[in-house]
């Protein structure tokens, strides 16, 4: 069984040998389980096995080994897209609720990061994320590349603002600079200020929805000049 028929054929156990006692979406769940607590090093099919009370041989009669467990991981983290037929006001709001949601499925799962990038082949899930923009920007004075553009820069910034919180909050960067500013605010006037208003004002931890913004303006006022 190699990753297309993997992630793309139907759900069910091995195709050989005593009946299954598991599925693949078992050895995924439990995949997600140990990446979410310990990172994506700590996944191994020892562990994995260990997990669900196998031998390690047992789970290759499910899946051939770690990388295409990984894939199947990564998009079964990522799960369906949300729904934004119902959604009213046009292409936008649309994709602001399907970028506000791509990045709660990725904060809870920051490992899929890594395992998301470089060329593989992409999975249901993942796709219909895709799709799902795209639908939403239908009928909108933009070619296919346009479309698409517009779909990885989203899916970019929200890739980049989870990179970057993942283990450390806008707070927590903003408490280590006060530490090594307290005796040296003189050479860096500009910080102290900008840190001191981001506090009198309460806008920090904004990137997310302040970045998303910008982009959605873009975008407007690009099809604006259509």
């Amino acid at each position: 069984m190699d990753v297309v028929e993997l992630l793309w054929g139907e759900p069910g156990g091995p195709r050989r040998g005593p009946k299954p006692t598991l599925t693949v979406g078992d050895l995924a769940r439990a995949g997600i389980d140990l990446a979410d607590a310990e990172g994506l090093t700590a996944v191994t099919m020892q562990r994995v096995a260990e997990a669900l009370g196998v031998t390690k041989m047992a789970t290759y009669r499910y899946v051939p080994g770690k990388d295409e467990l990984v894939a199947l991981m990564a998009d079964t983290a990522m799960g369906e897209p949300p729904s934004l037929e119902d959604i009213e006001g046009g292409w936008r709001p649309k994709l602001r609720t399907w970028t506000l949601a791509m990045y709660e499925r990725m904060r809870k799962h920051p490992w899929a990061l890594s395992a998301t990038t470089g060329p593989r082949v992409t999975g249901p899930n993942e796709l219909g994320w895709v799709e799902q923009a795209l639908a939403a920007l239908d009928g909108v004075a933009l070619d296919g590349g346009q479309m698409l553009d517009v779909v990885v820069t989203l899916t970019g910034h929200v890739r980049l603002i989870v990179e970057q919180t993942a283990n450390n909050s806008e707070e927590q960067i903003a408490a280590g600079w006060a530490e090594v500013l307290a005796t040296r605010a003189d050479r860096f006037p500009h910080v102290v200020a900008a840190l001191t208003s981001a506090a009198r004002h309460e806008s920090r931890e904004q990137g997310l929805e302040f970045g998303l913004e910008r982009i959605l303006d873009g975008v407007e006022l690009f099809l604006g000049r259509q």
